[in-house]
């Protein structure tokens, strides 16, 4: 019996670097697209870098994951400082929402007491 993710995988045609690639995944072919696209972008980059032209082949692929890795170490720092930022936010939120309930509850007593 087949897994059910499996029978629902997209496929499509996608150029990277000059070359036509099928990839497969569970994701949207938009976001395949994307993919590429980014892939594409990033090739690019590299190839505008001085000398890379002259390197072996070995080294330009590895210029291209080490690229590829900065940019998500750094999307990764990126995630987790806005994570903080927004648990912190929600904790001030808390205190804020406790603060008026407080408020409230004394501005009754006080009005209660006329």
């Amino acid at each position: 019996m087949k897994d059910d993710k499996v029978s629902n995988k997209n496929y499509t045609d996608v150029l990277i670097g000059g070359k036509i690639y099928t990839l497969g995944g569970l994701e949207e072919e938009s976001y395949l697209q994307r993919v590429a696209s980014y892939l594409n972008d990033k090739i690019a980059m590299v190839r505008t870098q001085e000398g890379y032209s002259r390197l072996p082949d070995d080294y330009k692929n590895l210029t291209l994951c080490l690229n590829l890795a900065d940019d998500y170490f750094k999307e990764r720092e990126h995630s987790r400082s806005l994570a903080a930022e927004r648990d912190l936010l929600e904790k001030e939120v808390y205190r804020l929402k406790s603060e008026l309930v407080n408020a409230q509850m004394k501005n009754r007593e006080h009005n209660g007491r006329k």
